[in-house]
């Protein structure tokens, strides 16, 4: 008898998967097959396969035509940019606030843990503007990667977690080898927290990679600072709309790989950031 119940309870579990594994994927593969048909094909529907051929020209059109080019060099740029600055930014205050007493440090933390649960959205992005207006950087690429990068306070609140679980004899063992507090941080804690920096690293990725209002609104005057996915959604509303959707897969196929592959080569940093995070913080 509780032989059957756990076969059907791991039955039940497997099916469920299966259905959330389908509905995960079956949307990626669409775009991606869907990019090598025709629009007259894509249009009628009823085939999930190309039955006219695998059109690769889509993906020439797509680099070549729509300029996806250049709006690929602008999405790895800020992605790459953002990234950095978010793993620099958040660990050096996660370990601050990790280690470090200082004044006005609980009324900082209460600010951090009470912005997460307020979603202001596009409220923030006229002050953003105006503010980067006033510095002069609203019409060049670094004023949207600081846009993007934001204040961090997920990712320093990680790295803090991460940080108080390390004991705080590795840095009186650093004090007395004659560590001042930067010497401490990129010798002894900087290695130790890697995996959940490779979580923060690839959740602003992410998220750079993936934004669309922020970048769309500060590329409205300057088109030349559009990355991809801001270029694939406006395809959708170009001159030959209508008559595009083949292209418009192609540009979105493009957008989807570079995140699948960073994930590809990084999965394993990013489940030993979360699984050694949720045990030691």
């Amino acid at each position: 008898m509780a032989k059957s119940k756990k076969l059907i309870m791991g039955l039940g579990i497997g099916i469920f998967l299966a259905v959330m594994i389908i509905f995960t994927i079956y949307p990626i593969l669409y775009a991606v097959i869907g990019s090598f048909k025709t629009n007259s094909e894509l249009t009628a529907g009823g085939n999930f396969l190309p039955q006219n051929g695998w059109h690769i020209e889509n993906y020439y059109k797509a680099f070549i035509e729509a300029d996806f080019t250049k709006y690929a060099i602008n999405s790895v740029v800020i992605s790459i940019s953002c990234m950095l600055i978010a793993v620099i930014t958040s660990s050096l205050a996660g370990y601050v606030f990790a280690r470090r007493e200082f004044v006005g440090k609980k009324f900082i933390m209460s600010l951090y843990v009470g912005l997460m649960f307020i979603a202001l959205g596009s409220v923030t992005l006229y002050p953003i503007y105006d503010m980067l207006s006033k510095f002069g950087l609203n019409k060049s690429i670094i004023g949207l990667i600081l846009a993007l990068t934001g204040g961090q306070a997920s990712n320093v609140l990680l790295v803090m977690g991460f940080v108080k679980s390390l004991p705080k004899e590795l840095d009186e063992a650093a004090i007395i080898d004659g560590c001042s507090v930067y010497g401490i941080f990129f010798r002894v804690i900087m290695p130790l927290i890697k995996p959940i920096l490779a979580v923060v690293a690839l959740f602003t990725f992410r998220n750079s990679w993936n934004d669309y209002v922020t970048t769309m609104v500060m590329s409205i005057s300057i088109p030349k600072l559009k990355t991809l996915t801001v270029a694939v959604v406006q395809l959708k509303y170009s001159m030959n709309a209508a008559a595009e959707w083949h292209i418009m897969l192609a540009g979105a196929s493009i957008a989807i790989m570079p995140i699948l592959i960073v994930y590809f080569f990084a999965n394993k940093q990013f489940i030993a950031g979360l699984t050694a995070g949720a045990v030691k913080g």
